[in-house]
């Protein structure tokens, strides 16, 4: 199928949302001011953010018109300024972790939402509580990655309460629009190479090549291995929330599927093969889905919500959402055939869209952890080190924790 064709007919689809949240038109003058004056407020024990849209061009200077020389931006058409979703949904999540007594010296590792904002998710602010002797928040340089960092030292009932205030638009890839600025070039050189757990080489070359054949067209080829994803992978509800993400493991075994972290994973993979950047997006459900109800939260209990998008990126377009994941889960959860006309529309729509009723933690691989020698392939879920070891939340044998969300507003 022509690339218009397939991409034009995703986004009519959009229309089963039953929202105007998925266009993009320009926010109302007096609800922006509101936000701005809504995140002014400090205090002690919390840090709030003040978004930073996208830069406003007037009718004067509509456009980039001249990008500095040699930069890749002279190769695309006039960069336009995005237009900000003028519907948003803002969520207050709260984590709760308690680390068993006499576990020792303990340390905590929390993954707090992107500390970037972008057109799809703003983070407002945090506000904590702990009897930490330390506690501190850390920005990584890689990933738009940032952790709230905790140690207790004696042998006390370590506690933490942490609660986010971020608000979020749906999310939509614009067919009609090839005038996105150019992504630095070191992160698009970074989301080519392998990780751990995500190879690019072997098995994972010799399976996108034979996927895309003779496609040339970049978003044709993502589409060919989205739909070969799809229509092989399985979903597995009884794994973790998120999954492992082990997709050496498996292309070794020939065996695709697993939960959000492996299959999405796996169209990561496939596509960093062929050479087109793409990466994992960590993340948490915090609302109901408007698409299908096991694709949402049903209750405020997020605990168990982990959950792994991806996007690609192609010039001029930018990064493109996409979450074959979610396909298999419908099919999986809600019993939807083959040839169900929903499947169908569902395959197209999440092809370039992202229902924003889900948080975006970080795109980091391979994340060191900070103040430790320790790696961990990606960080979705509380990581905790005691006398017993490290545990990431799937065990809670050293510590337990819960997340709940509630909407602001609704």
């Amino acid at each position: 199928m022509r690339r218009r064709k397939f991409l034009a007919a995703a986004a009519g689809l959009l229309s089963l949302f039953g929202s105007d949240a998925w266009a993009a038109r320009k926010k109302p003058a007096a609800n922006a001011a509101a936000r701005r004056g809504a995140n002014k407020a400090t205090r002690k024990g919390s840090r709030f953010h003040k978004p930073t849209g996208p830069v406003a061009h007037t009718a004067e200077d509509p456009v980039i018109e001249s990008p500095p020389l040699g930069s890749s931006a002279s190769r695309l058409p006039p960069v336009k300024a995005p237009e900000p979703p003028s519907e948003w949904r803002t969520y207050e999540i709260t984590t709760t972790v308690t680390v068993n007594p006499g576990s020792g010296r303990t340390r905590l590792w929390l993954p707090l939402p992107l500390n970037q904002d972008t057109l799809f998710q703003r983070t407002l602010g945090h506000t904590w509580n702990d009897n930490a002797d330390t506690a501190s928040m850390r920005r990584l340089p890689d990933g738009n990655l940032e952790v709230y960092q905790c140690e207790w030292t004696d042998n006390a009932a370590p506690k933490l309460v942490l609660t986010t205030v971020v608000t979020t638009a749906d999310r939509h890839f614009d067919v009609a629009r090839r005038t996105v600025a150019p992504e630095r070039e070191d992160i698009l050189r970074r989301n080519l190479q392998a990780s751990r757990l995500i190879p690019n080489d072997g098995l994972a070359h010799q399976l996108g090549e034979r996927i895309v054949g003779r496609i040339k067209d970049p978003v044709a080829q993502a589409k060919a291995i989205y739909d070969w994803v799809v229509d092989n992978a399985i979903y597995d509800p009884s794994l973790p929330a998120g999954g492992s993400g082990n997709v050496r493991k498996q292309l070794d075994q020939g065996l695709y599927g697993g939960r959000s972290a492996d299959i999405n994973g796996l169209f990561v993979s496939l596509c960093r093969a062929i050479g087109i950047p793409a990466r994992c997006v960590y993340g948490l459900r915090v609302g109901p889905s408007r698409l299908f109800r096991n694709l949402g939260l049903t209750s405020d209990d997020a605990t168990r919500s982990q959950h792994v998008r991806a996007e690609f990126y192609v010039p001029g377009y930018g990064w493109i959402p996409v979450d074959p994941s979610d396909v298999r889960r419908a099919i999986a959860l809600e019993g939807l055939s083959e040839r169900d006309s929903k499947l169908a529309a569902l395959r197209k729509i999440l092809f370039g869209v992202w229902e924003m009723n889900w948080i975006a933690y970080n795109v980091g691989n391979d994340v060191p952890l900070p103040g430790s020698d320790t790696a961990i392939p990606f960080l979705l879920r509380p990581q905790v080190d005691t006398s017993a070891g490290r545990q990431d939340g799937t065990d809670t044998a050293a510590f337990q924790y819960s997340i709940s969300v509630r909407q602001l507003g609704a």
